[in-house]
């Protein structure tokens, strides 16, 4: 198996994902998707919901038969070999690294509008959206903290995250009922002619850049973390799926309170015209919920806080991963013989958290680059797990999803639909973040004299087409999605679900039985045998 010390259990894994789940985007989420959709926006996170969940349920299956640190990171090698490997583990790092400084980010975004007379000097932290010299400093030390409570023990971040993720299910539920009771107006969800105001394609857009999918995204913590979880069969599919679920009630009744707590005299204007620093904390105060005003200014620091943490930890076991994969030098690689963290990765991913801090000093940007580059890691997801099937009949499969064979294109399809809905050019940036990667990955090509690399390049060029497919799609689609309108709105849609099961078909047959399956099955091996052993066990 590998050296990581296996002491989380089921709760803990589920409190994983969900305190990664419910992290900047509580704060922010609602108002964002709100200002796109209106009323409607409650619906986009249902289409958000449902849109992961089906991708979720492919990446169940290979967690739970791969138990590994950083597994989202080498699920693909396995079955369509290292160049397509790279691209997914490349994009998927990137936009996982990233939320790091966006939950700081959030922090001090909410801690900028502070009402009180001892803390004006807050007010200087943010300007027009961006943090300044000052708000970067606090930003910093934040993202030390995360650091540090991740440095000495897998233990000690299990508990600290687990208290950290109830007081986060407690605070939105506070927040849920207070604003219901005090300040709900009913007439919010019927005003104007329709409850899609900006139309039905914004409420598609929302799902993508809103934050939904930069919300869901840490359905991926409890894979990650899988190489400590105690019982990974077991475990893995009901942290991935419950953490979901619990979420998406959560985010719904966050929606509905927000939109019915705005007052109609703002809406009057438009729900594009809502603008808010600190959303929930704005809406309290005008409606003089005083307590409530200080719960969420501390949980702003909280949510964002666990979540940070959470992601220091799954970074570094990504990290851990494609240096597995030898993506990576070796260094990165090394786990501490006390502590059994990769405390190489560690620092090297803080290093680069800095560098998106100061790079990009606002939560929407980066919260719209990261749902994009995360895309292109989904869409990988439920071709490898129908491709290992095939390649790989013979593992043992602790979870073994029925109707498979459906979720895996409908999942495929889901993604496709989304990375669209984002808009042109956001989705054109696709492109710039596989180019950034790529000279990496030929150099360790280079270094290795190019060995096996004509298969491996075939077994995921349909990747590099697929994404220039996408893109060209995108830019000539339908103007309610950024594009040059030549192909018509709802046409648009029905060519992607066209090309996705195209692109589909022909990434299916593009898998083969890699070397690097090799190393799978070593960790699927030693996960059988522990299975056997509990089960003679509990015989006995």
């Amino acid at each position: 198996m590998n050296n990581l010390h296996r002491r989380m259990g089921t709760f803990a894994l589920t409190m994983t994902g969900l305190g990664s789940i419910i992290g900047s985007g509580w704060l922010f989420g609602a108002w964002r998707a709100a200002q796109i959709a209106g009323p409607a926006a409650i619906l986009s996170w249902v289409i958000g919901m449902v849109v992961i969940l089906f991708i979720a349920l492919s990446y169940s299956e290979l967690g739970s038969m791969f138990p590994e640190a950083g597994g989202m990171v080498k699920y693909t090698q396995y079955s369509h070999g290292s160049f397509i490997g790279f691209i997914a583990a490349w994009a998927n790092w990137i936009a996982i690294v990233s939320v790091i400084p966006v939950e700081a980010v959030a922090s001090v975004q909410y801690m900028s509008s502070w009402p009180w007379k001892w803390a004006q000097w807050t007010s200087h932290l943010v300007e027009k959206g961006t943090l300044t010299g000052e708000g970067l400093a606090i930003a910093t030390v934040l993202l030390i903290i995360y650091f540090l409570l991740n440095y000495w023990t897998v233990g000690l971040f299990s508990k600290a995250n687990s208290l950290i993720t109830i007081f986060k299910i407690v605070i939105p539920g506070l927040t849920i009922g207070a604003l219901l009771f005090v300040g709900f107006h009913g007439e919010n969800f019927t005003s104007g002619s329709s409850i899609a105001p900006n139309g039905w394609a914004s409420v598609l857009t929302a799902v993508a850049t809103s934050g939904i999918v930069f919300a869901f995204n840490g359905f991926q913590s409890p894979i990650n973390m899988a190489g400590e979880a105690k019982n990974p069969g077991r475990a893995i599919p009901i942290a991935v799926v419950g953490s979901i679920l619990v979420a998406t009630v959560i985010y719904l009744l966050l929606q509905i309170a927000f939109i019915g707590a705005v007052n109609p005299s703002d809406i009057a204007k438009g729900w594009s015209h809502l603008n808010f620093n600190s959303p929930f904390a704005d809406l309290a105060i005008a409606l003089n919920i005083n307590w409530l005003v200080i719960v969420l200014y501390a949980d702003a620091f909280v949510s964002p806080s666990g979540t940070g943490i959470t992601y220091t930890a799954t970074t570094a076991r990504m990290i851990y991963g494609m240096e597995q994969n030898k993506y990576l030098p070796s260094v990165l690689g090394r786990l501490h013989p006390i502590y059994g963290v990769p405390r190489q990765a560690m620092f090297f991913n803080l290093a680069v958290s800095l560098v998106f801090l100061f790079l990009f000093r606002g939560w929407g940007v980066l919260a719209e680059i990261i749902s994009v580059a995360t895309l292109i890691s989904y869409i990988t997801g439920p071709v490898t797990v129908m491709t290992l099937r095939r390649t790989g009949s013979d593992l043992y499969r602790p979870l073994r999803l029925k109707g498979l064979s459906i979720i895996a294109p409908l999942g495929f399809i889901f993604a496709s639909l989304t990375l669209y809905w984002a808009r042109w050019p956001l989705t054109g940036q696709v492109l710039f973040i596989i180019l950034i990667g790529l000279p990496i990955y030929f150099y360790y090509q280079a270094k290795a004299k190019w060995k096996g690399f004509r298969q491996n390049f075939k077994g995921g060029v349909w990747m590099v087409v697929y994404l220039l497919c996408m893109m060209t799609i995108s830019w000539l689609g339908s103007e309610k999605f950024g594009g040059l309108n030549v192909i018509k709105y709802g046409w648009d849609m029905g060519i992607i679900v066209v090309v996705s099961l195209l692109f589909y078909t022909w990434a299916l047959k593009s898998g083969f039985k890699t070397e690097y399956l090799e190393n799978g099955r070593k960790v699927n091996d030693g996960l059988k045998a522990a299975a056997a052993e509990t089960a003679a066990s509990e015989e006995s």
